[in-house]
C-alpha cells in the first residue's frame, strides 16, 4: 500500500513538473543570452542593457534577458555568438573580419569618413553583401551598429607627426589589416586582447594603444597613460549579431520585438555618444590626461600606400574611392 502511494506522489510530481515546462513552452519563456568582451560602462555594455529593459518590460517579463560582460574576448564572445553557446553579442568590428573579411574595410584605419558615411555605405549594396557572408560564414544575423566615437591614440609621450610614431610600441588588437596600416607608419605593433589592456600598458609590454573615448575611459587607461591624442583615424562602430538558430526558435512576433528593441537601443546609444563626446573629453582632460592634436593630415599620407594595398589584396570587392564616393 505504501508503496502504491509513493508511486502515485511520485507520478503526481512528476506530471506536474512536466505541466509546469508546458505551460512555459506555451507562453514563451525565453532567457536570451546576450555577450559583450567591454566592461562595464563602455557604450556597447549600456546598448546591451538598454535591450535587456527594452525587451523585458515589452514582453512583460516573458523574454529575459542573460548578459554576459566582460567575460571574454572579442575573438572568443564572436565565436561563442556564431556557434550558439550565446545568442546575441554587443562587440566590434570581428563579425566582419571573421565572417567577411574581403569587407572589413568598414571597420579600418582612415576608409571611412564619419558616422553617416559609414551608415550610407553599410546600408547600401557593400554592407549588404557583407551582411549575408556573415550570415552565410557565421550562422549571424547582423541586426545593429552603434556609433562608438572616432578611435583616438593615447601614450606615454607626445605623438604629434609621423616620424613620432617610428619604433613606438602600440598596443593593437589582434586584427591584421590594422597591424599592416600601423606598421606602415614605422610603429612596432603589440598584439593584444582586450580584457588585457590595461594591464599591458601597466606593465610597459606596451607604451601606447588606440581606441574610442568610450574605450579609454571605461577601461581606466588614464590611469597608465599621460597623453591622448586625437588623431580620428577610425569611425569606431559596434556591431549586434544574432545567432540564426536562436532567432529562428522565437515566433514571428517576438522576432520582430527583438529587432524592434534593438534598433531602439542601437539609436539611444548612438545618441548618447554623439552628445556626449565633449563631455566624455573633458572628463579624460580632468583625470589628468593631456590631450593634443597631431597632424592627423599628415599620418594619413603616409598610411595611404599600405591601405590602398589592402584594398588591392584584402579587399578586392571595391576600391577606396568607391567606398570614398558614397
Amino acid at each position: 500500500m505504501f508503496v502504491r502511494t509513493s508511486l502515485r506522489c511520485l507520478l503526481f510530481v512528476l506530471c506536474f513538473v512536466l505541466l509546469l515546462g508546458a505551460a512555459s513552452f506555451a507562453f514563451g519563456e525565453v532567457v536570451l543570452k546576450a555577450g559583450s568582451p567591454f566592461k562595464e560602462g563602455h557604450i556597447l555594455v549600456e546598448a546591451a542593457t538598454k535591450f535587456k529593459e527594452l525587451l523585458e518590460e515589452r514582453s512583460g517579463g516573458r523574454l529575459q534577458v542573460e548578459l554576459q560582460i566582460a567575460q571574454a574576448s572579442e575573438e572568443d564572445v564572436n565565436t561563442q555568438c556564431a556557434e550558439g553557446t550565446i545568442d546575441l553579442q554587443f562587440t566590434g568590428g570581428r563579425p566582419v573580419e571573421v565572417f567577411a573579411p574581403q569587407y572589413f574595410f568598414f571597420n579600418a584605419p582612415y576608409v571611412i569618413k564619419d558616422y553617416d558615411h559609414f551608415l550610407r555605405v553599410w546600408n547600401g549594396h557593400l554592407g549588404e553583401e557583407a551582411k549575408k557572408l556573415v550570415l552565410q560564414n557565421g550562422n549571424m544575423l547582423c541586426l545593429g551598429t552603434v556609433y562608438r566615437g572616432f578611435r583616438q591614440m593615447t601614450s606615454l609621450k607626445p605623438i604629434r607627426r609621423p616620424e613620432d610614431l617610428i619604433g613606438l610600441k602600440l598596443r593593437l588588437p589582434v586584427v591584421k589589416t590594422w597591424i599592416a596600416v600601423w606598421e606602415s607608419l614605422g610603429v612596432e605593433p603589440v598584439p593584444v586582447p582586450l580584457p588585457e589592456l590595461y594591464q599591458a600598458l601597466k606593465e610597459g609590454k606596451a607604451e601606447a594603444s588606440e581606441g574610442d573615448l568610450p574605450q579609454i575611459y571605461s577601461f581606466k587607461l588614464y590611469e597608465v597613460q599621460k597623453y591622448l591624442g586625437i588623431t580620428n583615424h577610425l569611425v569606431g562602430v559596434g556591431w549586434v549579431t544574432m545567432n540564426k538558430n536562436s532567432m529562428e526558435k522565437l515566433s514571428p512576433e517576438d522576432q520582430e520585438l527583438v529587432r524592434n528593441c534593438i534598433a531602439e537601443a542601437c539609436q539611444w546609444a548612438t545618441e548618447k555618444i554623439k552628445s556626449g563626446e565633449d563631455e566624455l573629453l573633458a572628463k579624460l582632460r580632468e583625470l589628468g590626461m593631456e590631450v593634443i592634436y597631431p597632424d592627423a593630415d599628415a599620418i594619413r599620407e603616409k598610411a595611404k600606400p599600405a591601405i590602398e594595398k589592402l584594398f588591392a589584396v584584402e579587399w578586392p570587392v571595391t576600391t577606396w574611392e568607391e567606398v570614398l564616393a558614397q
